[in-house]
């Protein structure tokens, strides 16, 4: 029984629709993506395709903090996006988040939005370096990243999968996905640099990045481009150790 559902304004008119896709996710839509962690599916509504994302059930604790305490992933990630619309910041539109809880624990989240069409991720600049009109884009993705700081947004997913790109014409526009962690106020100086950390392992990238950072805010390159580079080896160092770890763990389980 859904115990929680908000649908924009524009969507309203069709409730019935999408009641019934979130009712038949299991055994109806078009499988898209990764299906590891969440799984995502496309449907058709009056020619348009939308994306809907159903989260896995949360462990034990969250599940609890879901259902008290915390908003979903579901309602951060529909919240956050009509956020972004409303500070001309590219992101699919926003659709509807849906919830199923019992009295005391939370259980399945859905969020919906418009299947944004787009020709890149920011992942193919960090894995061909040779990419058409790879510094262009770059230097492009980091002007939006500088609009997203100077408008007062901390995406902490800022990572290569996170941002669709979709050339139009001469440039191009940039979409952010995966919203459900991120936080809205004044950045200083390391949080804004901190925020390129986990973007890409190559130099030669987080110098064209803090190049062109440089000349968005007029502060020094070389100050940028060290503690860039600084917050991305510790980042790669953190997110290796991290791996290590856990496959000491899985090691340790199986014996």
């Amino acid at each position: 029984m859904i115990s929680k559902k908000e649908i924009h304004k524009r969507f309203i008119v069709n409730e019935k629709f999408l009641n019934a896709i979130i009712k038949n996710f299991s055994t109806q839509g078009i499988p898209f993506g990764n299906q590891d962690r969440n799984a995502l599916k496309l449907f058709e509504l009056e020619g348009i395709t939308i994306n809907v994302k159903s989260f896995k059930v949360p462990n034990i604790i969250n599940r609890i903090a879901y259902n008290f305490f915390r908003k979903s992933k579901a309602q951060r990630s529909f919240e956050y996006a009509n956020k972004l619309q409303e500070l001309t910041i590219g992101t699919p539109q926003p659709i509807a988040y849906y919830e199923f809880a019992s009295p005391f624990l939370f259980g399945k989240s859905y969020y919906i939005s418009e299947h944004q069409d787009y020709d890149l991720t920011y992942r193919e600049l960090t894995t061909d370096l040779s990419f058409p009109d790879h510094e262009t884009i770059l230097r492009a993705f980091t002007r939006f990243t500088h609009k997203l700081h100077e408008k007062g947004v901390l995406f902490l997913d800022h990572s290569p999968g996170n941002t669709l790109i979709k050339k139009n014409g001469n440039s191009y526009d940039f979409y952010l996905v995966d919203l459900n962690r991120m936080t809205f106020g004044a950045l200083d100086f390391e949080t804004r640099i901190k925020n390129f950390s986990r973007l890409t392992i190559h130099k030669s990238m987080v110098e064209v990045m803090s190049d062109e950072y440089a000349k968005c805010t007029g502060e020094d390159y070389n100050a940028i481009v060290d503690l860039m580079w600084k917050e991305t080896e510790d980042f790669q160092y953190r997110f290796h150790r991290k791996k290590r770890l856990k496959k000491q763990l899985k090691f340790w389980k199986s014996n």
